[in-house]
């Protein structure tokens, strides 16, 4: 413990960021910023991708070093030579991608560098190793999982919560949360978010990063929009204005809807897709689903209700032990392949790992999907005809790369998402499922993104959004179905009326 209770005094300044300047190539990520943290105060980062977020909390935690400017940290100058060295001197931060080491157990990932505390004679107590790793989840709220669980084992939120729980277990006075509430299903953030107001109520200090404006402005106690690496403003909690954060954000009122702005379902007679009892042993309980074309239907629940089972099984992804998924030609989808031949397409929750190949290049992830759309006879593979069908998907979705060989492992988070929906939309997929679309992206793409499906639904295409956001379930879907355990529990129909609290009984 860097300090004890009694030291820590509210309002003290616990760390400042002064003329801070970083460049990768000809890209300016940070412009002469200037940042401060108070003791008891949560501080939110906003900003569009690129904006300059995580470059500056890389920077304070020790993942790299700026090219210019001085930091100081209790008073004294802050140079941390790692992420480790960062966490062992009272600044720890949960990372925006995976934290964790798959191949071995959760209390070897929580006390990674440390295990020699349980070693006695050179032998390791596993036991002791493990009843501790038990004690420091539990102590912020982790029940359902053990210290001797493999982490290969766990899913995406499991694997998360760990990695909380062992930059928790060092106790830093700072705590930099770098998009990780997207990787949370609401119990999973409830558990974040306690934390959070521990610190606040400790006198520590917290830097919370998100893309999601109503989360930031419930949490944060103040608030820096950043963008194209200047820091633009700072709002107080009094001063929280949507509208005035997301200008100062892109720097310009922002065009057209954002979610949609009629509060009519509408959609075409046609049933594009039939889900008739399918039933995933553990997952689904036999669900029953029409999607028609030219909807848009939202499916919402908790992490763990089976929504992200049931896109898998839409897809062909996986197979159900009961029941069947039947497009409007009466073929039934029961792979991937012959989704794929029948114009469905999807994006997965998990965007690195299941929709993009990162180490290869915009190009290659767009053209892979879209070969029947350049290639002649499906076989002769012309390079300029596919650099052109490239070329249209790049443009009509304004994805921001150097050119289209730039590895897509080096976009933001936002033009990565952007390259996926470019796979299946330059494809002229007719179904789309999309789990968790907006995941991980700014303000500005996700309009952009919310345009691109109420335009697909203007053309008869069926889109089926999965997500665990209820504003943008309510803001976009025509009918939205509610699951919990496996199960649908309620359909709502769109209306001007629909409100959280009327739904969330459903899920929970």
């Amino acid at each position: 413990m860097v300090s004890s209770a009694a030291e820590r005094k509210k309002g003290e300044i616990l760390l400042t960021v002064s003329k801070m300047k970083k460049t990768f190539g000809p890209v300016t990520a940070l412009n002469d910023v200037d940042l401060e943290l108070k003791r008891g105060d949560v501080l939110g980062l906003i900003g569009e991708n690129g904006s300059g977020k995580s470059t500056i909390s890389s920077i304070i935690a020790g993942m790299q070093k700026a090219d210019h400017g001085d930091m100081t940290f209790l008073g004294k100058k802050w140079e941390p030579q790692s992420m480790l060295d960062a966490l062992e001197k009272g600044i720890g931060m949960i990372v925006q991608e995976s934290g964790t080491i798959a191949g071995v157990t959760v209390s070897e990932n929580i006390f990674l560098g440390e295990i020699d505390q349980f070693s006695k004679f050179g032998l390791v107590s596993r036991k002791k190793m493990n009843e501790a790793a038990d004690s420091v989840l539990r102590s912020i709220g982790v029940e359902n999982v053990s210290g001797n669980t493999m982490m290969m084992s766990l899913d995406f939120q499991a694997r998360k919560l760990i990695e909380i729980a062992k930059v928790i277990n060092k106790d830093p006075e700072v705590l930099i949360v770098d998009e990780t509430t997207t990787a949370l299903s609401q119990e999973g953030r409830k558990v974040l978010y306690n934390i959070v107001d521990r610190y606040r109520n400790e006198n520590r200090a917290v830097v919370f990063i998100s893309h999601d404006l109503d989360e930031i402005m419930e949490v944060c106690d103040t608030l820096t929009v950043l963008r194209d690496g200047n820091m633009i403003r700072t709002f107080e909690k009094s001063e929280f204005d949507p509208d005035a954060i997301r200008t100062s954000m892109i720097g310009r009122e922002m065009q057209g809807d954002y979610y949609r702005s009629d509060f009519t379902p509408s959609w075409d007679e046609a049933v594009s897709m039939k889900v008739s009892g399918v039933t995933v042993n553990g997952h689904l309980h036999g669900i029953d689903l029409e999607v028609h074309s030219g909807e848009i239907l939202g499916i919402g629940g908790l992490s763990h209700c089976g929504m992200h089972t049931l896109g898998k099984v839409m897809f062909g992804a996986v197979t159900p032990d009961k029941g069947s998924v039947v497009i409007k030609d009466g073929t039934e989808v029961r792979s991937e392949v012959v989704a794929m031949k029948n114009k469905l397409g999807y994006v997965s929750k998990d965007r690195d790992n299941e929709s993009l190949i990162l180490t290869a290049s915009v190009k290659d992830n767009i053209a892979v999907a879209g070969m029947e759309q350049y290639a002649i006879n499906n076989f002769l593979i012309l390079d300029g005809r596919e650099k052109k069908y490239v070329d249209e998907q790049i443009g009509s979705l304004s994805v921001k790369c150097s050119n289209r060989n730039q590895t897509v492992q080096t976009l933001s988070g936002g033009n990565k998402q952007k390259v996926v929906f470019g796979k299946w939309v330059g494809r002229g997929s007719e179904i789309l499922i999309l789990d968790c679309p907006t995941r991980g992206v700014d303000i500005g793409v996700k309009q952009a993104m919310y345009q691109l499906m109420v335009r697909l639904k203007r053309e008869g295409k069926s889109i089926i959004m999965i997500s665990e956001e209820l504003p943008e379930l309510i803001g976009m879907s025509d009918r939205l179905v509610i699951m919990k355990d496996g199960r649908i529990t309620k359909e709502f129909l769109r209306s001007p009326d629909l409100s959280d609290a009327e739904i969330i009984g459903y899920m929970i």
